[in-house]
């Protein structure tokens, strides 16, 4: 049984698709895993719901996902969560980092939000905001502080950064 590749589907609608869907229109395709039988209709139907709903609103004008796509990293299965409920999970958690960032002219959501890109790493995160470390471990600490989290702790680094890419600001 053959396996349909997701990226070369991708390419090849994103070559055509464009001129018909204008500037601001969008495509999105889910695809299954293949079928071996009769009787695997049903789950490979719901897998390639999963994708597609997991597909919508992707950043590209074109956006096709498979079943690699949907066990690669937990991550890609947040667009699988209402927008509504991802944005008031990302309002509570990342709300009181905006507000104060907002109110005396401090940068913690992009502090933040670097750490975890350098995957909690001190010096390297320093080193990209220009800053010492001890200078760093004052900013994290305010953003424990401000949000009653340990970042120390597996969960709460993967709590912020499905707050960060739940798409709310």
């Amino acid at each position: 049984m053959r396996c349909l590749d997701c990226a070369a589907l991708r390419r090849r609608l994103a070559a055509v698709l464009p001129r018909w869907l204008g500037p601001t229109g969008s495509v999105s395709v889910g695809v299954s895993a293949p079928v071996a039988a009769p009787g695997d209709a049903r789950r490979a139907m719901e897998e390639a719901r999963t994708a597609l709903r997991a597909a919508h609103g992707g950043p590209e004008q074109v956006t096709v996902h498979g079943p690699e796509d949907l066990t690669s990293h937990i991550l890609t299965l947040l667009p699988l969560i209402p927008a509504r409920t991802r944005h008031a999970f990302a309002a509570r958690l990342l709300g009181p980092l905006r507000d104060h960032d907002s109110r005396h002219r401090t940068d913690l959501l992009p502090t933040l939000e670097t750490f975890l890109e350098c995957d909690g790493s001190w010096s390297r995160c320093a080193a990209r905001l220009h800053l010492h470390v001890n200078s760093l471990r004052h900013r994290m600490a305010r953003i424990e502080q401000l949000t009653g989290r340990d970042l120390a702790e597996l969960e709460t680094r993967l709590d912020f950064l499905a707050a960060l890419r739940a798409g709310w600001r």
